[in-house]
């Protein structure tokens, strides 16, 4: 039985802060309203889960974004968020852009 993704491409919004990344996911992800809006809260809610019913209902969490904004090189926040993706169960697919 293959397994079950939650597919979130964000490509072609603008990504320039992780406010802006907070609002792009919380629909699509089904992040409650009171969800913390920081990478610990975030990193809950993909590994752990037990925060939002539409993430723990898939096997797997894939995002993609494009690389500008919050995700082009050297931007530290970016790297951070990045960074709470395990690559298994979570994964952040980065889009080179034109």
């Amino acid at each position: 039985m293959a397994d079950i993704e939650l597919v979130v491409d964000l490509r072609g919004r603008p990504i320039e802060t992780l406010n802006d990344f907070w609002d792009a996911v919380a629909g699509p992800c089904g992040l409650p309203e009171w969800f913390g809006r920081n990478l610990d809260a975030w990193s809950d809610t993909i590994h752990a889960r037990g925060i939002s019913n539409v993430i723990d209902s898939h096997d797997l969490l894939v995002v993609h974004v494009d690389q500008q904004g919050l995700f082009s090189e050297g931007r530290q926040a970016g790297h951070a968020l990045a960074g709470v993706f395990d690559g298994e169960q979570n994964r952040l697919v980065v889009h080179a852009t034109k």
